[in-house]
């Protein structure tokens, strides 16, 4: 039996990147994830001396501490002295007076493999605009921790936001690298523009590897359980329920004062991550899913749309559970989840829905992988 490789993120094999970085002015989008043998990655490029010219910070920011939806300001880092640009709130795309300085960008951050998670949005806004001014782009690809399937609707393009850019599906089952490859390949940038893309890879990785998030990738996302149910409990920031945000158990809980059963109640309050948090200092009634082992998390391999269905058909006040502003549909990427559940359809009915768009992509995923499944 061959032994397998010990697992390694492409931003700790710096001996196959760093001969490509020597004498180039250098942008990177990173955050708190970019952990190069417990030292920052930008740390880790400055002490090896690599020219840093700017980090483009993305939602959460740079340090990855702010709330979720907060506006991030350009600045300096204090630790270091470098240049921070926001593309989170103000702009989400650089312009190109913003990347004239630069040889090449890198982007290196860990993403939890949902369509919604906005990291994977950032990078192709900032490819997009590296391919435009003929910039080099390099991703230092990280595991996907739920890269062992795929599920959910596909996203319908007219539906495209911040939350969704791309025809693929809820879970769709690729690292960054195997998704910034995909979207150059299929001509997704704007215009049909390609990047100079080069893809450093992870060593060690399958798409079955248990990876266990060495750092939490969001205030809102602090622990593995929260990571395996964000696909199937986001949906809940489409509702006036609350998905657990103001609590300990983000995306882990989820409830509302008028809803008459459950099994558990909770009060979000205000907290790092989520200052005004949905519901704040309401006693909510809902589920609690937080006992499920990791083990019975990660071997569902399914979006829950129960959970959203159950929840929908035992709310007294229906026509008023979705939010007006159909933010549901953005998250499913789509109108037929909202229209289906209202129709009164079953999981299995909704999930047959999803199955032709999702073969398709299947098939189309199979060209872009760099890691075996």
């Amino acid at each position: 039996m061959v032994e397998k490789e010990p697992l390694q993120v492409a931003a700790s094999r710096t001996a196959v990147y760093f001969p490509e970085l020597q004498g180039k002015r250098l942008g990177l989008m990173v955050n708190h994830t970019s952990i190069v043998n417990g030292v920052h990655l930008v740390d880790t490029l400055l002490a090896s001396g690599m020219l840093v010219d700017v980090v483009f910070a993305p939602e959460h920011g740079f340090r990855g501490d702010a709330d979720a939806g907060a506006v991030i300001g350009d600045g300096v880092d204090d630790k270091t002295g470098v240049r921070l640009l926001s593309l989170y709130g103000g702009k989400y795309k650089p312009d190109p007076e913003d990347l004239a300085s630069l040889d090449l960008v890198i982007f290196d951050i860990q993403d939890v493999g949902a369509r919604f998670y906005t990291y994977v949005s950032s990078m192709t806004y900032l490819m997009e605009a590296c391919a435009e001014q003929g910039i080099p782009f390099m991703v230092l690809d990280r595991p996907n921790p739920i890269g062992y399937y795929v599920d959910g609707p596909v996203l319908d393009t007219a539906y495209r936001s911040f939350v969704g850019m791309h025809p693929i599906p809820v879970v769709h089952g690729l690292t960054v690298g195997e998704l910034a490859t995909m979207i150059n390949g299929e001509g997704w940038l704007k215009g049909g523009v390609q990047a100079d893309l080069r893809v450093v890879s992870c060593a060690g990785y399958d798409h079955q590897t248990y990876y266990d998030l060495p750092v939490p990738p969001s205030p809102n996302l602090p622990n593995m359980k929260a990571i395996y149910l964000y696909p199937s409990t986001c949906f809940f920031e489409g509702t006036v329920a609350s998905e657990g945000r103001g609590t300990d158990k983000q995306f882990q809980v989820y409830g509302h004062p008028d809803f008459p059963g459950g099994d558990v109640s909770f009060t979000p309050m205000p907290m790092k991550g989520a200052q005004k948090p949905k519901l704040e200092g309401q006693l909510c009634k809902g589920f609690d899913l937080s006992a499920l082992s990791i083990d019975t998390l990660r071997n569902i391999r399914q979006v829950q749309v129960e959970y959203l269905i159950d929840f929908y058909q035992g709310f007294p006040s229906k026509d008023s559970l979705f939010l007006k502003n159909l933010y549901l549909d953005k998250l499913a990427g789509g109108k037929e989840l909202r229209e289906a559940i209202l129709a009164g359809n079953n999981a299995a009915q909704i999930r047959a829905s999803w199955e032709p768009e999702l073969s398709a992509y299947r098939a189309l995923r199979k060209k872009y992988l760099l890691y075996p499944e």
